[in-house]
């Protein structure tokens, strides 16, 4: 017995001695990744490095940790435009920062009007006399049109560039369904509601395709605009109607046919690229690596410059992602989440509130829900206004509607005034494999609806009847917005999609601007004399030191693992990937959600960056699968 007592309190000895080692070393990683986070001091003279290697975004998202170990996926880096465009600001007026240096080799985009607002804050840099170079092994569409704004455009020997320009090809379901034996039950308003199509039909319906044209059209036009501007030289007639023989002319080398063309200045290795920065900014004095140059990174150069507190305060809601009921986001609008953020700001201090919507809408609930807390400061005599970024569609319209004026850009996709709903039955399916339903009903809708044994005639009217009169509350919401009849708003809806120039000439929207022209008028409302101080605070839930380093964890072990590639040909089919998947995951969240939606399927998405590889803790997925 005392032999066993002894070998017991050696095992409790080594177990707590275990313990002891492991508490020690996660402590002292905590505070070696916690002391290793930017600060002030890091911040030194010479060029200000942004090494854009993820998604611009309007609200960065919430990390989920339990999502991301058992998905075994590392979350894709984002950038807040709001934050890159005061950094860059920033770096424009302090006079430690001699040039403005952007590596967009890993760059995967962002919305046309988020690549207008660091292109603008670009030409800022610019006119205080500073260069802004940019370095990529390749530029497609979206990068090009930040590059467009610097003074030197820099690609590897090996990469190139290529416009595509906007379009492409969506996914149909309509055979898949009916091979599968699936009824799709479709419940909608509008003759452009296109949302609705990928179930039914095996095509583009001609409307669809009346609607898609003239927006992308227009978009497409603003992008060559905005482009032609910053790059005069650019040959973009030459780029975009022929460009086979452009690169055939130049013996199919990529990077010189896009030097010929004017879409780049000068063709060098990053080695080449580094050197030309150190003789604008001055060389690294902690690094001897051939092409090190003095430089500040974006981590620190923000904790340097934080955003100003001067004057009254400016309230910013985001409505970012799609619009859904309960909590959910950021990342996504959770309509609980912002009404509540809403609630809680609408006794504090604020001279006025600008909702900030970046959405394709979504649920019909939730898009209530958030208008009506809007509704409240307009009650309170509380001046609001909306400021519209790429999209603003549908649910993210039909927020925008408890406001005194909308701003937009001509770039901002809007509309999509419509409603509809998708409910899948399977009685077919289940009749094939021999599962048939039966019962007692004691109304024509009692068991309904029946995923099994379909929907009776009734279920089926009073479902229509339901999406009818929403879609009459909501031209009713827009009527009395826009002051207009509703038979007028009528004929500029039926889920038609519009871009923000025509959305301006046809009454939806007030004027062009952004954010900061949304704060200028949202102060002389307010009754701030021009020339004092104002401040905008963004309504939300502050990341928590716990937020802060998941986020560090995650995204060091993303550029520790992620293999993506860099050229022309790997960057353009990751981009068509990344972009499969997500109009795969929208056709799954549309048929999945069984409530009534205002959300614009036809409207054109920034594709959001690929997640990186998957984190050595997918171990984890695998065992939980098997113990399932």
């Amino acid at each position: 017995m005392a032999f066993a007592k002894s070998v017991w309190k050696l095992l409790v000895g080594i177990k707590d001695g275990l313990v002891l080692v492991f508490m020690l070393l996660f402590f002292f990683a905590l505070y070696g990744i916690l002391t290793a986070r930017p600060s002030p001091a890091q911040v030194q003279a010479g060029a200000l490095l942004l090494d854009l290697d993820g998604h611009i975004v309007e609200e960065k998202s919430r990390i989920d940790p339990f999502a991301a170990l058992l998905s075994g996926a590392v979350p894709a880096t984002e950038f807040d435009v709001q934050e890159l465009v005061g950094a860059i600001d920033a770096a424009a007026d302090d006079e430690r920062i001699k040039a403005v240096v952007l590596d967009l080799t890993t760059f995967t985009g962002g919305g046309q009007v988020h690549m207008q607002d660091v292109g603008a804050a670009l030409d800022r840099v610019r006119a205080a006399k500073k260069p802004v170079l940019t370095y990529a092994m390749a530029y497609t569409d979206d990068s090009m049109m930040l590059a467009a704004h610097a003074s030197e455009v820099w690609v590897d020997p090996l990469g190139g560039a290529v416009i595509a320009g906007p379009g492409g090809s969506n996914l149909y379901f309509g055979q898949l369904l009916e091979n599968l034996e699936v009824n799709a039950h479709v419940f909608k308003v509008g003759t452009y509601k296109s949302a609705v199509e990928p179930y039914i039909r095996d095509s583009m319906s001609e409307p669809a395709r009346e609607n898609a044209q003239a927006l992308l059209g227009a978009l497409w036009e603003e992008w060559q605009a905005n482009v032609k501007k910053a790059r005069p030289k650019l040959d973009l007639a030459r780029v975009t109607q022929d460009p086979v023989s452009l690169v055939e002319a130049s013996g199919g080398d990529l990077a010189t046919a896009a030097m010929r063309a004017g879409m780049v200045d000068r063709i060098g290795n990053r080695v080449a690229f580094g050197e030309r920065v150190a003789q604008l900014a001055g060389e690294d004095p902690y690094s001897s690596l051939p092409g090190a140059f003095a430089h500040t990174e974006y981590e620190p150069w923000l904790a340097d410059n934080p955003a100003p507190v001067a004057g009254k305060a400016i309230g910013v809601i985001t409505i970012a992602g799609t619009i859904v009921d309960g909590n959910a986001g950021p990342g996504s609008a959770g309509g609980e989440r912002i009404a509540r953020l809403l609630d809680e700001a609408l006794d504090d201090d604020l001279a006025g509130l600008i909702v900030r919507v970046d959405s394709p809408g979504g649920s019909v609930t939730a898009s209530e829900e958030i208008r009506a807390a809007i509704q409240r400061y307009r009650d309170k005599g509380t001046p609001v206004a909306v400021s519209m970024a790429n999209l603003a569609a549908s649910g993210g319209y039909w927020v925008s509607t408890s406001s005194d004026r909308i701003f937009a850009e001509p770039e901002t996709i809007t509309g999509s005034i419509g409603i509809f709903a998708v409910l899948p039955t399977f009685e077919r399916l289940a009749a094939k494999y021999g599962v048939n339903s039966d019962g007692v009903r004691t109304t024509p809708l009692s068991g309904q609806p029946d995923l099994i044994g379909g929907l009776t005639p009734e279920v089926e009217r009073l479902l229509q009847a339901t999406i009818n009169n929403g879609y009459n509350d909501f031209l009713t919401r827009v009527a009395q917005s826009r002051s207009m009849a509703p038979a007028a708003v009528d004929k500029i809806a039926q889920g038609r999609v519009w871009d923000g120039g025509t959305a301006r000439q046809i009454g939806l929207v007030d004027q062009f601007g952004g954010l900061p022209d949304a704060a200028a008028w949202v102060a002389g409302k307010a009754g701030i004399a021009q020339g004092n101080d104002y401040h905008l605070v963004f309504l939300g839930d502050a990341e928590t030191p716990y937020d802060n380093l998941l986020r560090t964890l995650l995204l060091t072990q993303e550029s520790d693992t992620a293999a993506r590639g860099q050229d022309l040909f790997a960057m353009a089919t990751q981009r068509q990937e990344a972009a499969l998947f997500q109009a795969r995951d929208e056709a799954i969240r549309l048929i999945g959600y069984p409530g009534m939606q205002a959300y614009c399927l036809a409207c054109p998405k920034p594709v959001a960056a690929p997640s990186g590889q998957a984190l050595p803790g997918g171990w984890l997925a695998q065992v939980l699968a098997r113990l399932n």
